[in-house]
């Protein structure tokens, strides 16, 4: 094989198989060791540790400043040549060795050097890339705990700015569609769009998006990948219509307008629209309108929430490693939407997670495998987004069936369970929630006493998730919701 041969492969192998497969191949083509070093350490090589007289043959090249080196011992032939930062090519080799070896390991060097540097710049992104995507995450975590003055400094570093006010998409791809999904988002609503990879489902992507007449419109200069074109949507789904058009396989679900400060309102609006988009041939849907609990239930609610949770924020750990009260707040409030999967979203294990719900249990006194004080904990969770003192609103504090009692939340459960019964409702869709909520929204003995299969138990849940709008069997969930719902009518009579 002629020099120039060897050259052009060694140029191709850069190209193809970077700095390992250059390194293989030369390796096999001298006969010998072949490798990467510093004066102290391998930085890569194809075979395993570097001989101690490549590391010294380095050494000394820095320290008196060369460039290239040939070392001879015992029967053998160190060869090195500089690359950059204090690195070598070497090649140790048995005497004799082939004459051309010199110049083909100083041919290497040349496109070895330059592989490297692309190689950790390539590093070097993917770090910052992992680092935006996990501050972004905790930018997610703070809008979801009601910190806004934190997570508007943290997303005003990465841009753009968190929209205020703002509707919530979440939009439900392939795995490896998520990037060019947030690029469509980007280019679709001028750079305006704030994004972030959903922590607990790998196939979702949460976008905010200004609220306001044409803020989310299509401008006309927005491009589609190759072999697609962009829609003409429906004023108010724009954005929504333009990603199925162009994605495939996509499912967007849309919240109502929202102040930022109702973030974690807005999601689960989003969330549940997305459980209506997936049987909907346009593949998108808007929050339907509907009673909110928190607002109907605010003014008879908060006293009752306050004093429900003052043993949570009053909490203080006993060392400085345990979680505190605003930690035990959040544990508590994504294992209420996400159930196992918080792990994903607080990024602790799942024994911590059963540390923490088994703290919050004794802190406020509740089972939480019971659906009714996990309902009592998500809704005054929900009344109190930022957070009390341990004292506040203490003397106002009322059970809450005195709260489910007021005549606003007997009107809420109505508005909200009426599609239940209404003209569209399949034949005992009441009874089956109901069923479903008195064994605590578990599906294999609700579907026992209902006297019917799993499968068929979840296929009725299914058809009242379209009924309703909402989402049932996959979390967030509005099982809680349900469950207040129909205590609040049963003490209303």
């Amino acid at each position: 094989m002629s020099r120039s041969d060897d050259i052009l492969r060694l140029h191709r192998l850069a190209h193809t198989g970077g700095s390992a497969g250059l390194l293989a191949w030369l390796t096999t083509r001298l006969g010998g060791w072949a490798g990467v070093v510093h004066s102290d350490r391998v930085h890569g090589s194809a075979s395993g540790q570097a001989p101690e007289s490549a590391l010294r043959g380095a050494a000394e090249m820095s320290a008196r400043g060369l460039r290239s080196a040939a070392l001879e011992g015992e029967g053998s032939a160190t060869l090195l040549f500089a690359l950059d930062d204090g690195r070598a090519l070497a090649a140790v080799l048995a005497l004799p060795h082939h004459p051309e070896a010199a110049t083909l390991v100083a041919d290497a060097a040349v496109p070895l050097a330059l592989v490297l540097r692309a190689e950790e710049a390539a590093r070097r992104e993917q770090r910052a890339a992992l680092a935006e995507a996990r501050a972004r995450e905790a930018v997610l975590h703070l809008l979801m705990n009601g910190r806004l003055s934190t997570a508007r400094q943290i997303a005003e570093a990465l841009g753009p700015s968190l929209p205020d006010p703002m509707r919530m998409y979440v939009v439900e791809c392939r795995t490896g569609q998520r990037g060019e999904v947030a690029r469509l988002c980007a280019e679709l609503t001028g750079g305006r769009a704030w994004t972030v990879r959903c922590p607990v489902y790998v196939r979702h992507l949460i976008v905010l998006v200004p609220a306001g007449p044409g803020a989310a419109a299509v401008p006309a200069a927005a491009s589609a990948p190759a072999g697609a074109s962009l829609p003409v949507p429906a004023e108010d789904d724009a954005l929504a219509g333009a990603l199925v058009g162009v994605v495939r396989d996509a499912v967007v679900g849309v919240s109502a307008e929202a102040p930022l400060r109702e973030a974690p309102a807005a999601y689960t609006q989003a969330f549940h629209a997305l459980a209506v988009a997936r049987g909907r041939g346009e593949r998108h849907a808007r929050f339907g309108p509907g009673p909110e609990l928190a607002l109907a239930a605010h003014g008879a609610g908060a006293g009752w929430a306050g004093a429900f949770l003052a043993p949570l924020h009053g909490y203080a750990p006993k060392r400085a490693q345990d979680p505190g009260a605003q930690e035990l707040r959040a544990t508590a409030h994504a294992w209420l939407n996400f159930t196992s999967h918080a792990t994903r979203l607080l990024k602790i294990h799942r024994n911590t997670l059963a540390g923490r719900l088994k703290l919050i249990e004794a802190l406020l006194g509740l089972d939480l495998a019971r659906l009714a004080d996990q309902s009592a904990l998500s809704f005054a969770l929900r009344l109190t987004p930022g957070g009390l003192a341990p004292d506040a609103l203490a003397g106002r504090a009322a059970g809450l069936d005195d709260v489910l009692s007021d005549p606003r939340l007997a009107d809420w459960a109505r508005a909200h369970l009426r599609p239940l019964t209404g003209p569209d409702a399949p034949p005992g869709a009441r009874a089956t929630v109901r069923v479903w909520l008195d064994h605590d929204a578990q599906l294999v003995p609700a579907a026992a006493a209902l006297g019917i299969s799993v499968p068929g138990a979840r296929k009725r849940l299914t058809r009242v998730e379209a009924l309703l709008e909402r989402s049932l069997l996959q979390s967030p969930s509005a099982r809680h919701d349900l469950w207040l719902a129909h205590r609040a009518e049963e003490l209303a009579g």
